[in-house]
């Protein structure tokens, strides 16, 4: 006999469709933002608009920790050849550098090779010879300062003056360049100075006359560990 007190159950609650409705509305926004956003990235004909830029000293230097590796840079082309010619940019000093007619009074340097860039600045090894090395730079939205590097010029100055040569004391480390016994670049024949002999990657490797081969610091990206000399 049904007990004419019971309470009958209350009917489940049906779901509510709120919770679906607000994220199909912020998924669109999330949609229609990004998209606004990259067309201010681009430029009127979808492809991303700014400019290359790229800075160097006038000779990359190598560090007692990190010998030849080489420095940042800005410029207003990426699209440097092998045989360009380049020079100081007056609208990016004291650094700036940019193509030129290499007959022109502002040429400096011309491109002796033309390397990848890289996030490892001492994996990028510019030929012998190289006077300086400048690391070109694409940027977005108008920006000038830095960007994503693109390229990296070796250059070799138009005039006579040439610290990438062997032993003159600059540029990237080769063979046949001096340092000092704390890995620092010098000019051969100055007090001091130990010949390189090589550069290789364990003390085993190094060649017959090596003396007093110099350990560096580890650094990532370099082709050598060890430094040859002959003390």
């Amino acid at each position: 006999m049904t007990n004419p007190y019971q309470v009958p159950p209350s009917p489940a609650p049906r779901r509510r469709s709120g919770g679906t409705i607000t994220t199909v509305i912020i998924l669109a926004v999330i949609i229609v933002g990004g998209y606004f956003a990259l067309q201010t990235v681009r430029g009127d004909d979808g492809k991303p608009s700014g400019s290359a830029s790229a800075t160097a000293p006038p000779s990359a230097k190598p560090t007692a920790k990190d010998p030849g590796s080489p420095e940042s840079s800005s410029d207003t082309s990426s699209a440097w050849k092998v045989g360009d010619c380049g020079g100081p940019d007056p609208a990016k000093a004291p650094d700036g550098y940019k193509r030129q007619d290499c007959s022109a009074t502002g040429a400096s340097f011309k491109a002796i090779d033309i390397k990848d860039a890289s996030i490892l600045p001492g994996s990028i090894q510019c030929p012998p010879g190289t006077d300086l090395m400048i690391q070109v730079s694409i940027s977005y939205g108008g920006g000038t300062s830095s960007g994503i590097p693109t390229n990296t010029v070796c250059g070799r100055n138009l005039s006579n003056d040439h610290p990438g040569d062997a032993g003159a004391g600059g540029g990237q480390l080769v063979q046949g360049d001096c340092v000092t016994s704390q890995a620092k670049e010098v000019a051969c024949g100055g007090s001091g100075a130990q010949k390189v002999l090589g550069l290789v990657k364990t003390q085993s490797e190094c060649p017959s006359g090596t003396t007093d081969p110099i350990r560096l610091t580890m650094g990532i990206g370099r082709p050598y560990d060890v430094i040859c000399t002959d003390g």
